[in-house]
C-alpha cells in the first residue's frame, strides 16, 4: 500500500477545491454560520485553513464560492486585488498568527478595477489601484489576459515581501469565472 504525503498548504488547496465543486450547482450557499459555529470561534478564536485575498466586487464572495461557514477562511478584500502595506500586513497576520499554510490570490472575470485601467481616466483615489494594476499589465488590452498579469504580479510580490520574513506559506493564483462560478487555480509566474 503507498502513502502519500500531502502538505498542510494541499490540503488547503483540495478544500478549497472540492468546496468550490459543491457552489457550482448550489442554490444557497452551503457553509455553517450556526449559533454553534459563531459561538465556538468567539470563544475558541480563528482557525483558518486557508487566506484568500479577493476583489471586492460584490459577485465575488470567497465564503460562497468554496462552500464554507464562519472561520474557515481568512477573508481580505481589495479593489483589483492590488498588493499593498495594509493588505500585506493582514496577510503576515493570517500567515504569522493564525498559521494558514496557503494564501490564494483572487482576481475575477468582468472586473471593473481591470477594465477601468484599461480604458484609462481612473480619478480619485482609485487612481493608485489603477496606476499599481497598470504596472502589472503594461500594454495589454484583453480583459481576462490582463487580470493574470495581474494576479501574478500581486502573487510575485507578496511572494517576495512574505520570503523576506521566511515564512512558510504557499501563494497561488485563482481565478474565478463571474458567468460559470468555477474557479482556475494556478501558480504565479515567477
Amino acid at each position: 500500500m503507498s502513502h502519500t504525503l500531502i502538505s498542510c498548504w494541499e490540503k488547503s488547496l483540495l478544500r478549497l477545491k472540492e468546496g468550490n465543486k459543491k457552489y457550482l450547482n448550489a442554490e444557497k450557499s452551503e457553509g455553517n454560520i450556526s449559533i454553534e459555529t459563531r459561538q465556538s470561534t468567539c470563544l475558541n478564536g480563528q482557525k483558518p485553513y486557508a487566506t484568500v485575498i479577493s476583489c471586492s466586487d460584490f459577485r465575488v464572495t470567497p465564503e460562497c464560492i468554496f462552500s464554507v461557514g464562519i472561520g474557515e477562511l481568512f477573508v481580505i478584500r481589495t479593489a483589483g486585488n492590488v498588493m499593498d502595506d495594509v493588505v500585506v500586513g493582514s496577510v503576515e497576520y493570517a500567515v504569522s498568527s493564525l498559521a494558514t499554510p496557503l494564501v490564494v490570490v483572487m482576481g475575477h472575470t468582468y472586473c471593473g478595477a481591470i477594465r477601468a485601467t484599461i480604458r484609462g481616466g481612473a480619478k480619485g483615489y482609485i487612481k493608485a489601484n489603477a496606476q499599481k494594476i497598470n504596472l502589472a499589465i503594461n500594454d495589454e488590452k484583453d480583459e481576462c489576459a490582463a487580470c493574470r498579469l495581474n494576479l501574478n504580479a500581486s502573487a510575485n510580490e507578496l511572494r517576495r515581501l512574505l520570503a523576506k520574513e521566511e515564512y512558510d506559506v504557499k501563494v497561488i493564483c485563482a481565478l474565478y469565472h463571474t458567468d460559470t462560478g468555477q474557479v482556475e487555480f494556478f501558480d504565479a509566474d515567477v
